[in-house]
């Protein structure tokens, strides 16, 4: 009996999904403006997120200083 041919596709993440989307309704200046923003907001997030531990280390650096 030959062996039967099985196919796996993946199924796509919801990132390709949104992506597939984006270029079906946006031209491509819109979708390069899209991700360049997107990937400030990233940036923004990080930078944001340093300085929060930046302050809680200075935090506990001042009331260990002070002990």
């Amino acid at each position: 009996m030959p062996a039967a041919h099985v196919r796996a596709t993946a199924i796509p993440s919801l990132t390709d999904a949104l992506r597939a989307v984006e270029s079906v309704l946006l031209r491509g200046d819109q979708r390069t403006a899209r991700r360049n923003a997107w990937t400030c907001v990233l940036e923004d997030r990080r930078r944001a997120r340093d300085r929060r531990e930046a302050q809680q280390l200075m935090e506990r650096l001042s009331s260990a200083a002070e002990r």
